[in-house]
């Protein structure tokens, strides 16, 4: 039986800034040519989402691409993540998308099944650095689209600070989720409702994700359908119905008043379960010393559900007249270590691990990548890309489950509810 407790990792720092992710443009190929030279260079165009910060660096590892590869020239843009798959979707129904792109796990069948992305298998991008378990997230059907530029995995945030206060023994990473709910139970219940226990987990779809997992069922089978049942999904947000409208849980409405912050960031709830590279913000939005991580939980010790997603993947258009050109910039911005050294963890932890290894970690970046160390030996495969419209349906997901918290619906109407839409989708998209 696996010892959970070695999972356990503390994060700690004085002081973090947020790098909140946001913002991708897009250009046009302008060389006629196939190959290039250092005199007349083929230019490919790349376009990413990302704030000033990610931008900057982004142009720096641009500029060291072309040093190093005098024979191309990489035009680069970004906008914002709202607008960014707006623009995709335009540009691939006009037949021009951008020679190499950002990409995100959400978004891969929808393109890649409609053959608008190029099966990066067929040009040379060297993947011996990467955990095997990593690749399948960027491939369908046998055929790889994407790659990951970096990771992140789940875990459950904690304030110790607040812990302490409420005079509460600190988890020692390893619970069942009676166990968590009782956990959330007696923070509330000590903190005379000043501090709740955490958010409603179980609207949250990643979550759900590793549930499905930690029982062995699959949340989409290779043809694009539901792996999982009606019941599967009631029995799930059945988990917490007796914690909604307690201080274990904090209400949706006052989530949303705390927006865009949230609850665990502006120190209303004493836990968070997400994505551990959300720690800089946290800490910046939370003005805690000190944050720490722990797995999620499972009712089997065996089976965590845990697993490394690419926090964003690199991707090249089927249409591009580069190939050669966009993987060895692809190649080049998942693989060397000195592009690791100006992105360090702003993109997620570096999946190559020549990449990682040739990159210098410190406060938040070395922690975040010491406690996906430190859970290594215990994932497991990362799922293939969602079926097609899976943005509409995690947005839905999480849509129905809060009007479960405010109780507008049942647990039946609300699995009722998801399952129509997801069907409707589904059949849209057959």
């Amino acid at each position: 039986m696996i010892n959970r407790r070695h999972f356990l990792t503390t994060v700690a720092v004085g002081t973090a800034s947020a790098a909140a992710l946001a913002a991708c443009g897009t250009g046009s190929s302008t060389s006629a040519g196939e190959t290039g030279s250092a005199e007349n260079p083929v230019t490919i165009n790349y376009t990413w989402w990302g704030n000033d910060d990610r931008a900057e660096r982004t142009r720096k590892a641009i500029a060291l691409f072309e040093e190093k590869n005098p024979d191309i020239k990489v035009n680069g843009n970004f906008t914002d993540f709202a607008g960014y798959w707006q623009k995709r979707a335009t540009e691939a129904a006009g037949g021009g998308l951008p020679d190499v792109m950002q990409w995100d796990l959400s978004y891969l069948r929808d393109y890649g099944q409609r053959n608008q992305l190029l099966d990066l298998g067929t040009v040379n991008i060297n993947t011996d650095a990467f955990e095997k378990s990593l690749l399948p997230s960027g491939q369908i059907k046998g055929k790889t689209y994407g790659i990951p530029t970096s990771t992140n995995a789940f875990a459950v945030y904690y304030d110790p600070a607040k812990l302490a206060s409420l005079g509460i023994a600190e988890p020692d990473g390893s619970w069942t989720y009676k166990e968590f709910n009782e956990f959330l139970a007696e923070v509330g219940a000590k903190s005379n409702g000043e501090i709740f226990g955490g958010t409603d987990y179980t609207g949250v779809w990643w979550m759900f994700n590793i549930w499905l997992r930690q029982n062995n069922i699959e949340a989409f089978t290779e043809d694009g359908k539901l792996g999982f049942t009606k019941d599967d999904l009631k029995k799930w947000w059945n988990q917490t119905a007796a914690l909604r409208g307690t201080p274990a849980i904090v209400s949706e409405e006052r989530v949303t008043q705390l927006a865009p912050k949230s609850p665990f960031g502006s120190n209303v709830t004493a836990t968070e379960v997400t994505w551990d590279n959300f720690m800089a913000g946290y800490l910046a939005d939370s003005g805690a010393k000190e944050l720490k991580l722990a797995p999620v939980p499972s009712d089997d010790p065996d089976n965590l559900g845990l697993f490394l997603k690419p926090s964003m993947l690199m991707v090249a258009s089927a249409k591009t007249k580069f190939k050669d050109a966009a993987a060895r910039f692809i190649d080049f911005m998942v693989n060397d270590p000195e592009v690791g050294q100006i992105f360090k963890t702003s993109r997620g932890v570096p999946a190559s691990k020549t990449q990682r290894d040739g990159t210098t970690f410190e406060g938040t970046d070395k922690l975040v990548v010491d406690y996906e160390k430190s859970i290594e030996q215990y994932l497991k495969d990362a799922p293939e890309p969602p079926i097609v419209g899976f943005g509409t349906l995690e947005a839905s997901f999480k849509r129905v489950a809060s009007d479960l918290n405010y109780g507008k619906l049942t647990i039946d109407g609300a699995a009722d509810a998801w399952f129509k839409e997801a069907e409707d989708l589904i059949k849209q998209n057959a």
